[in-house]
């Protein structure tokens, strides 16, 4: 489901996750916004699309567990270190599903998460609405 149409005068969002209802529902919401959004079911799909040097996301918004229960994390560290300023919203159901809680409200913790936010799922619109704005503005 990987897409790539960009309009190069809106702003980019990356948005990856293995969930197809969450994937759908906030495209659809991003996109009402004005926003341009490419897709992905996958972290590795979305290596794929990272690996295209002509495709720079002005943010990404991802799943932490996909593939694998870390495949967010590593991705996020990919993308960080391909695009260091590239703001990053890292929604998870970890701390409902295994009551491990991450937190990047520090700078020890944003060492190594990577994430500029993260979300507990479920996200509601209005949360991801208002980080995305912030970050995009910052």
């Amino acid at each position: 489901m990987t897409e790539t149409n960009v309009n190069p005068n809106k702003k980019t969002i990356l948005l990856v996750d293995d969930d197809l209802d969450f994937l759908l529902q906030q495209k659809t919401h991003l996109v009402a916004m004005g926003y341009e959004v490419v897709t992905a079911e996958s972290a590795g799909e979305a290596e794929t699309l990272l690996a295209d040097e002509n495709f720079t996301p002005d943010a990404a918004v991802l799943d932490l567990m996909m593939e694998y229960d870390d495949a967010g994390f590593v991705l996020c560290h990919h993308l960080k270190r391909r695009n260091p300023n590239t703001p990053v919203i890292l929604c998870t159901a970890v701390a409902s599903e295994s009551s491990i809680v991450f937190d990047v409200s520090t700078d020890e913790e944003r060492s190594w998460i990577k994430a500029d936010v993260l979300l507990e799922k479920p996200v509601r619109f209005e949360q991801l609405q208002f980080e995305l704005t912030r970050l995009l503005e910052e």
